[in-house]
C-alpha cells in the first residue's frame, strides 16, 4: 500500500493542532465539494482525499497510529495486541518491535515487512483469525468508518431538500431534513469503507456545518433579526417591512417605540426537526435611526416639540 501524507493532503504541519486541522479541512472541503463542482472529475477526488485525511488527522487516537505506523495504521491495535501476547509467550524481540515465535516447527514473524501485501505471515494469520472471530470468513475485514462534513447555509438548513456528494467514488443522495442542528450527525450504514473479501462495508457518519447568516442569528428554534426604524415611525407609529425565512412580511410599530425595543413573531423562526408546521419565533429589535441631515424647517419644528 503506498504511503499516503495526510498532512500534505491538507496542508498542514505535522505539529498542527487539532484545531487548524479542522480550519483547514473545512476551508478546502468548502472549495473542492463536488455540488460546486459538478464537472470537475479532478475536484471530486480531491474532495474524497479531503475526506479520508480528515477522517484520520481529525481523531486524535487515530492520527497518533497514523504518525507511529504510517500506511498500516489501520491495523496498529492488533499489532500490538499480538505483540504484547507473544512477547508474553516466549516470543524473542527484534530489533523493529516485532517478534519471532515458533510452534511446532513453525516460525512466525510479529510486526511489519515480510511477504507480498506488506504484512508478516503471522500478520495475515492474525487477521484470518479476527476475521473468524466476527462471524466474517478467513481474511474478511468490515470496512472502515468514515467522518464527513456537510456545510449547509443557515436558509438549506430551514428546508427538507437532497443533497448529492461523492465519498469513496461513490455519489450519494440523501435527505436533509428542515431544522438540522450545527454538529448533528446522521449516519448512512454500510457507506463507508469497502469491506474485503465480501465482508460489509463500514459505516459513514455526515456532521452537519450549518454556517452562520448575514440576517438572521439562531438560538435553538428561534430567530433573532434587527430593524432599523425611522425616528418619525418611531414616535409616531407606523408600518414597517420585515425579513423572515418565509419571506418579507408587513408589521406595524407602536407609537414611542424606543431603540433597543424587542417584538416576538410567533412561528416565524427556525422549523423544527422532524416536526411539520412547527417553529421557534422570530425575535426583532428595533434600533432607532437619528436624522443627521435636517432642514432649517425641521431644525425649527425640533426646537418647537424642545420647548413644549
Amino acid at each position: 500500500m503506498p504511503y499516503i501524507d495526510y498532512y500534505k493532503i491538507l496542508g498542514v504541519d505535522k505539529n498542527a493542532s487539532q484545531e487548524d486541522i479542522k480550519k483547514a479541512y473545512r476551508k478546502l472541503a468548502c472549495k473542492y465539494h463536488p455540488d460546486l463542482n459538478p464537472n470537475d472529475s479532478s475536484a471530486k477526488e480531491k474532495f474524497q482525499q479531503l475526506n479520508e485525511a480528515n477522517e484520520v488527522l481529525g481523531d486524535p487516537e487515530k492520527r497518533k497510529k497514523y504518525d507511529t505506523y504510517g500506511e498500516h495504521w489501520k491495523h496498529a491495535d492488533e499489532f500490538e495486541a499480538q505483540q504484547k501476547a507473544y512477547g508474553a509467550r516466549g516470543g524473542t524481540a527484534r530489533e523493529d518491535g516485532g517478534y519471532w515465535y515458533s510452534t511446532d516447527g513453525t516460525h512466525f514473524s510479529g510486526g511489519f515487512g515480510g511477504n507480498e501485501s506488506g504484512f508478516s505471515d503471522f500478520f495475515e494469520e492474525l487477521f484470518g483469525k479476527r476475521g473468524a472471530s466476527a462471524g466474517f470468513g478467513r481474511g474478511q475485514y468490515r470496512g472502515q468508518d468514515i467522518q464527513a462534513e456537510l456545510p449547509l447555509t443557515l436558509r438549506e438548513a430551514a428546508v427538507t431538500h437532497q443533497q448529492t456528494f461523492t465519498v469513496n467514488g461513490e455519489t450519494l443522495r440523501i435527505t436533509v431534513p428542515a431544522g438540522v442542528e450545527n454538529g448533528q450527525v446522521i449516519k448512512l450504514k454500510g457507506h463507508g469503507g469497502k469491506g474485503v473479501n465480501g465482508a460489509p462495508g463500514g459505516d459513514l457518519y455526515i456532521t452537519f456545518i450549518v454556517q452562520d447568516d448575514p440576517v438572521f442569528k439562531r438560538k435553538g428554534n428561534d430567530l433573532y433579526t434587527d430593524l432599523n426604524v425611522d425616528l418619525y415611525t418611531a414616535v409616531l407609529g407606523g408600518d414597517v417591512i420585515v425579513n423572515t425565512l418565509d419571506g418579507q412580511v408587513k408589521m406595524k410599530v407602536q407609537p414611542g417605540t424606543q431603540s433597543e425595543s424587542k417584538v416576538r413573531l410567533k412561528g416565524k423562526g427556525f422549523p423544527l426537526y422532524k416536526e411539520e408546521r412547527k417553529a421557534g419565533d422570530l425575535i426583532v429589535t428595533y434600533h432607532v435611526t437619528i436624522p443627521t441631515h435636517l432642514s432649517e424647517k425641521q431644525k425649527e419644528l425640533f426646537e418647537q416639540l424642545r420647548k413644549g
